[in-house]
């Protein structure tokens, strides 16, 4: 009897203590992931805005910081769109963010411009290619949607090749590149700005025939951008050994005042689980001392994360193992761990424990694959994870990745793993 009440206390004392975790996790990233913090990116302070709220928490939870600021400082260069942006199609304005977006690295430009059309056949056709090409000064060249399934591999690769020379070759002799997609619109950010403008204009947005363009872009380049990682500590049981939690807290900013891309999945979700587990250390000593990191710059190239490694606070062979999290918020089909196959006693634990406690639907198993921050400490012989959920909402790199529509599923049952798989860590 008073083992079932001992074990029944435990259930509901774990029921509660997931349950505020959900709830902290939501208020993160609602925080995190909204308009007032301008997309997390390199526009009207939206970086720092994200790093302060990072640090506040960490501070009010009680972690040390290993120089009194919690922040590791660096710069990068970065190509940014703060002001308003003008894309006219035939009389109409196009929406950025849904009906268009820019080339991350795109210059300014403003004007009215002719714009000469090429498919992908004529791109193939070297001869056609190049007629059009030379007919294109003083222009707009735009490369007609086409599906990839059509071609070959050494014709995708072809047109790919061409549709880059269009995009960021000086020699290219057109005032600029349109390229017209069916495809979802999926942004990224840029370090560089390349000679000539892209858009990437959504077809559904064209009403008729695209013969001329109005365009008012405007951009800025900053060479030097000066940013942060954000980091923070718990003190472990034992103090021969660290654990790492990583999270990127950075996303892809503003396009103009009107699209913000507040990037609730990516990476809110994520830094609301590393804030979640420095909640959780903080109240419960952990076996190991526990270092929590919210990386700048991700998105940029894992600017911040090469930067740390390059410059690590405490010695990188004191950790032993890591965890990262990007992508935390839509768990309906489970997660995948990268590294998995790499580490594969860890990840047969991992499993066992999951199978064990009934947690997630699925634990898929990836080799290696430099998608994310953990990328800088496997260069570095770190043993580690990157964990991304499965299925869900598809926003991704969009305007659609907001916290009003990510559900945070699984995100508890997540959680809990990820506590026990560290508490049994060998």
């Amino acid at each position: 009897m008073r083992y079932f009440l001992l074990s029944f206390l435990l259930f509901l004392s774990t029921g509660k203590i997931l349950a505020q975790s959900l709830d902290y996790a939501r208020e993160a990233v609602n925080i995190l992931a909204s308009d007032s913090l301008k997309g997390r990116g390199y526009v009207e302070n939206g970086d720092k805005l994200a790093a302060d709220f990072i640090r506040n928490e960490f501070e009010k939870f009680g972690l040390k910081s290993f120089n009194n600021s919690y922040y590791q400082e660096f710069e990068t260069s970065v190509n940014t769109f703060p002001n308003p942006q003008s894309v006219v199609v035939n009389g109409k304005e196009l929406e950025a963010g849904k009906d268009y977006l820019l080339d991350p690295g795109s210059p300014s430009i403003k004007g009215t411009f002719d714009v000469i059309t090429v498919t992908a056949d004529e791109i193939l056709d070297n001869a056609k290619f190049v007629n059009k090409l030379r007919v294109s000064s003083g222009q707009l060249i735009a490369v007609r949607p086409f599906d990839k399934s059509n071609f070959s591999k050494e014709q995708n690769e072809q047109l790919n090749g061409v549709i880059n020379f269009l995009k960021y070759h000086p020699q290219n002799p057109s005032k600029g590149t349109i390229i017209l997609t069916n495809e979802k619109l999926t942004w990224a950010g840029s370090v560089r700005q390349h000679p000539k403008p892209t858009v990437i204009i959504h077809s559904d947005s064209l009403d008729g025939s695209l013969k001329s363009l109005k365009l008012d872009i405007k951009s800025s380049f900053v060479e030097k951008y000066a940013t942060q990682n954000v980091i923070g500590y718990v003190e472990g049981k034992n103090s021969d050994s660290t654990i790492v939690f990583i999270a990127h807290y950075d996303h892809l900013g503003m396009l103009g005042p009107d699209a913000t891309f507040n990037g609730a999945n990516d990476n809110a979700s994520g830094t609301a689980m590393l804030l979640s587990l420095a909640k959780n250390y903080s109240e419960n000593k952990p076996n190991y001392n526990t270092v929590f990191i919210a990386f700048g710059a991700e998105e940029l190239g894992l600017i911040g994360s090469k930067y740390f490694t390059e410059n690590p606070l405490f010695p990188l062979s004191e950790i032993k193992f890591l965890m990262n999290f990007d992508l935390a918020g839509t768990g309906d089909e489970g997660i995948q761990v990268v590294n998995g196959s790499v580490y594969r006693d860890k990840f047969d634990e991992l499993v066992q424990i999951n199978d064990e406690l009934d947690l997630l639907s699925n634990v898929k198993i990836r080799g290696t694959a430099c998608n994310s921050d953990h990328c800088m400490f496997d260069q570095q012989d770190v043993p580690g994870f990157y964990i991304y959920t499965l299925g869900g909402i598809q926003a991704y790199h969009d305007v659609y990745d907001r916290p009003e529509t990510l559900p945070l599923t699984e995100f508890e049952e997540y959680f809990k793993l990820i506590i026990e798989f560290i508490d049994q860590l060998k």
